[in-house]
């Protein structure tokens, strides 16, 4: 795969951005879903590297192709970990649901209750990620802010 061609590790273990809260949650997110064990003895860096595309890591996966378990497993973890803050922050139940083509096209939508608090297409699944950590989190950011304050809008809809 890509990044495991990849001589350099791109997120250094003092990157300042793995203490961000979002950061934080999607490494629990990430250990979670490794059903083998495999990040048992990474550091944190190590397991959100791959999140990270440069520009070279871009260039190395093909402009088509079917993503495969591992990449849709990080966008799950993703998706728990927008779910996971949104529930700290409304105080009610995120739900994440996540539908994936084989081909690497879907949706994921998170639901309060009876309220759709965020729904995003997803495209290209395969070429999931972020150009940094910090691009991570101001997304994830930006993300929340709208869900939360979608949820706080129509509170009465997220309580059914």
């Amino acid at each position: 795969m890509y990044y495991e061609e990849q001589q350099e590790p791109v997120v250094q273990e003092d990157d300042k951005f793995l203490q961000d809260p979002i950061i934080r949650q999607m490494v629990v997110q990430l250990r979670a879903v490794d059903s083998y064990g495999t990040y048992d003895t990474w550091s944190d860096a190590r397991v959100v590297d791959p999140l990270v595309l440069t520009k070279e890591r871009r260039r190395a996966i093909p402009v088509v192709g079917d993503p495969d378990e591992t990449t849709i497993s990080r966008v799950k973890a993703y998706y728990n970990t927008l779910a996971q803050l949104l529930e700290r922050e409304t105080g009610l139940l995120a739900v994440p649901v996540i539908n994936i083509t084989h081909e690497g096209f879907g949706r994921a939508l998170i639901l309060v209750g009876k309220l759709v608090a965020l729904d995003k297409t997803l495209r290209d699944v395969h070429r999931f990620g972020f150009e940094s950590l910090e691009a991570l989190v101001a997304e994830a950011n930006k993300q929340l802010s709208k869900a939360a304050t979608l949820v706080n809008e129509h509170r009465t809809v997220a309580e059914l």
